[in-house]
């Protein structure tokens, strides 16, 4: 049901799983981290049944020949080029986008920068990056819940420190909200030579250049209530950032960790958003 592929570019190729048919709706899902393309399982296999073409890829840096030793090489202008040039080399002139974690922030900044390429726009978790930025310079809470950010940018040991005792903090991080299988296959991933210090150079590549705007493409916005990460403040200003159709949905007693989590919930919205537009 699920194939594997890689989609080439100047930048290397990316691998990817995907399943549809070749001619069905284009759907792009981007993951976050730690985590790869096969967070998406369930997504994927759904709406490749549903008639769609989706396809999730292993993003810079998880796909081992596109993994630059670099930070400046992981910028946000960087990581949406890798979206559009992905779409490129699939013949893809519009599709829709979604993303989670990292990959949703992504989404949202190739929403801003690319809205003539999206036919909709679906983010879980992480919220628009104007209402984030002013949650973080406004609402305690959500400083506090960004802090991790600090010490994954400015410590060189904080490889180490996560792949120690059979990493033991990188597997801590998902919660026991996920399956086991799932973690064992993240830290096998990420245990590679480079690709955890590739992982989080998203973090420490500094802030964009420029300002995001506000998101005319449709969106959807999916957060969930206990998510360590992002708190209410910035979820429920996203709103004021979005002048295009926009849609809330907030899941109950469900983690950061939304796709795999409550995979059912989740595809069901995904679907209804793609089947709105």
């Amino acid at each position: 049901m699920i194939d594997q592929l890689t989609i080439p570019t100047d930048a290397g190729s990316f691998d990817a799983i995907a399943a549809g048919p070749e001619d069905g709706r284009p759907v792009l899902l981007l993951h976050g981290f730690p985590q790869a393309a096969v967070e998406w399982e369930h997504q994927v296999a759904t709406l490749g049944v549903l008639g769609y073409r989706a396809i999730a890829p292993d993003q810079r840096g998880y796909s081992p020949d596109v993994r630059p030793e670099r930070p400046a090489e992981y910028g946000i202008a960087t990581l949406v080029s890798d979206v559009v040039a992905m779409a490129d080399t699939l013949g893809w002139s519009k599709f829709d986008l979604v993303g989670h974690d990292w990959g949703g922030a992504v989404a949202w900044w190739t929403a801003d920068e690319h809205p003539d390429r999206l036919r909709s726009l679906t983010v879980v978790s992480t919220p628009h990056p104007g209402a984030l930025a002013e949650a973080l310079r406004t609402d305690e809470d959500q400083h506090l819940r960004s802090a991790y950010m600090t010490e994954w940018r400015q410590t060189p040991a904080t490889e180490r420190r996560m792949l120690a005792d059979n990493a033991q903090a990188l597997r801590d991080i998902f919660d026991r909200r996920i399956p086991p299988s799932k973690i064992d296959e993240y830290v096998q991933r990420l245990s590679e030579p480079g690709a955890l210090t590739a992982a989080l150079n998203w973090y420490r590549a500094g802030r964009p250049g420029g300002k995001i705007g506000k998101i005319s493409v449709p969106a959807m916005y999916v957060w969930s209530t206990e998510d360590v990460a992002f708190g209410s403040a910035a979820a429920l200003d996203t709103a004021n950032w979005c002048t295009g159709p926009y849609r809330f949905e907030m899941l109950e007693e469900v983690s950061h960790w939304v796709a795999e989590e409550a995979p059912e919930a989740l595809t069901s919205l995904i679907v209804e958003h793609l089947g709105s537009r």
